[in-house]
Formats: structure tokens, sequence, C-alpha cells
């Protein structure tokens, strides 16, 4: 098999044995998939960090586009992490090679294909392309910024569909800079022409690693909204977490005695840690929901 020479691209060789398999050697990624390790240190980098993490991504993708490469499968699941933090794009079992012409596709008339991921030309028509590579990267921004958040939480594939049919997009997730929910949007837009290509992503995310201050202005929606799920219309702690997906800390709240929401809208993070929630990530979602809670009390049932 093949090796791609570039810094943000995973090396591999293949290895074929009398009578045995083909097997796949790569180098060593200490950190494993983006997303797991995303998840297990919530809350821990700094802004600048994850932006390096999504540069060194586009970095590979915008070589893989120069080579005609559509890699068709691109998410956080499918980028590998090193002990420098250095982000290398993976798994490419669905990528093809395209034609010189830059506006060449890919097309494919069956498989599976991960819908939270695809640009909707590619989930309609099956066609690949650069730009629906741009599609799903901005997907894993939206996974890097929300450290691992599953994209559009547990909604249908359907429901995903129809939403961004109808024009819906991801929000900016908590503590996520404007000019990069921004740039997200862009890699999301209808028409594929009108998205940015690979190589002005990573001049735009250079840019901002220059200019850090451009990070300080965070998005106004600061909880994560599902826009199936009613506004708190919700009468039980466990429901609260449900909605805000922490669920998982429906024991801790409860062993802590927060069995009514009346009890739980004057919990601070000290709080919090002692009942055993540490990632900070988590921390701020629920403090961020409480706020809520606290100014939109109509909606709950106490």
């Amino acid at each position: 098999m093949g090796q791609f020479d570039h810094p943000n691209i995973i090396r591999l060789e293949g290895v074929v044995t009398r009578c045995k398999p083909v097997m796949i050697i790569t180098e060593f990624m200490e950190n494993g998939s983006l997303d797991t390790f995303l998840k297990k240190h919530d809350g821990q980098f700094t802004v600048i960090q994850l932006v390096g993490m999504l540069r060194g991504i586009a970095s590979g993708m915008k070589y893989l586009s120069d080579m005609s490469y559509v890699h068709r499968d691109l998410a956080a699941r499918n980028i590998l992490v090193n002990s420098n933090l250095v982000c290398k794009v993976s798994d490419f079992g669905l990528s093809r090679v395209l034609e010189d012409d830059p506006e060449a596709a890919y097309t494919t008339r069956g498989g599976k294909i991960p819908i939270r991921w695809t640009s909707p030309e590619a989930i309609a028509y099956r066609k690949f392309t650069s730009a629906s590579d741009v599609w799903s990267y901005g997907i894993v921004m939206w996974e890097v910024m929300s450290y691992g958040e599953r994209p559009y939480w547990e909604m249908s594939n359907q429901d995903v569909i129809k939403a961004i049919d109808e024009g819906y997009r991801l929000p900016a997730p908590m503590d996520c800079p404007v000019v990069l929910h921004q740039l997200m949007l862009d890699c999301w837009e209808k028409g594929r022409s009108d998205r940015p290509k690979f190589v002005q992503i990573v001049n735009t995310l250079d840019k901002l690693i220059r200019n850090p201050g451009s990070l300080k202005q965070l998005a106004n929606n600061s909880v994560w909204e599902d826009p199936f799920t009613p506004e708190f219309s919700i009468g039980t702690v466990e429901d609260w977490l449900d909605a805000i997906k922490m669920g998982q800390y429906k024991e801790h709240f409860s062993s802590a005695g927060y069995v009514t929401l009346d009890s739980v809208m004057h919990i601070n993070s000290s709080d919090l840690g002692n009942m055993g929630v540490t990632l900070v990530g988590h921390q701020k979602k629920i403090l961020t929901s409480i706020q809520s809670l606290q100014t939109q009390g109509t909606h709950v049932h106490v």
C-alpha cells in the first residue's frame, strides 16, 4: 500500500505474508482517536490549542485535496492524536482518487454513508467532492469545540436530513468563539461552490493563531440546543439532566440530595466537584443550564 508524505496524514504501509491477509502497519499515535481523547479531557485545553488541532487537520485535508483525493469519511473518530497533540487524518477506507478536474466528483450508487458528517448533495445524489469533505470538516470543527459531543445529539438520521434540508445548522458549542462558529457555517453552505477551499481554511486558522485576540468574542448561545426538544418542559432532575445530555450524573445528584429542580437552583462549581462532576466542560454546561432554569422558570414544573 502507499504512504502519504505529510505531517498531518497518518503514515501506513501494507505487509503481505504467505497464506495470510494483508496487515497494515501505522505509526504509533499515543492518544488514540480524537473524539475519545477530547471526551477524556473535556474543558482542559485552551482555545488556541484546539485551533492548533483544527489547523493540523485542515492542513492534512488540504494535502489530500491537492492530490485529488476525496476522503468521504472525515470525522473526529478518524483523526489520531499523538503525545504532542498533533492531529493526523487517518482511515482511508472510503477515500477515492478524483480526476485532475477540481470540480470532478466521485459517485457511488450504494453503501452506507455517515449521515451526520455528510453534505446534503452527497446524501441526496451520492456525489463526493473536496467540497463535501469541507462540509465534513465543519462537523469535525464542531466536535472539537464541543469536546467530542455527538453531532445533532440524539436526533435520528432522518431528522438530521430533514433539519438540514430546512436550513437548520448546528449552534455554536459552549464557549466557542464567534469566528470559529462562522467558519463552521461557511463549511455548511448548501451550495458546494459557496464553501471555502481547504487552502482558505488553513489560511483563516493561521490568521487566528497569529491574532488570538480575535478569538475572545464568544457566540451568544452558550447552551447546546436540540431543535426537537421542548424548551425546558421538564418536571424532574432526571428529565433535566437528560435534556442537557448530562444523564450520566443522575446518581451523583441523587446521592448528594438534589432530588428536586428547586434544590439544584443554587448549585455552584464547588458543589458539582464535591458530588463527582469534575470535568470542567460538564460543570460549565450544567451551571449554564441552571442559569437558564432560573430565568425561564415559567417553563419548569417544580
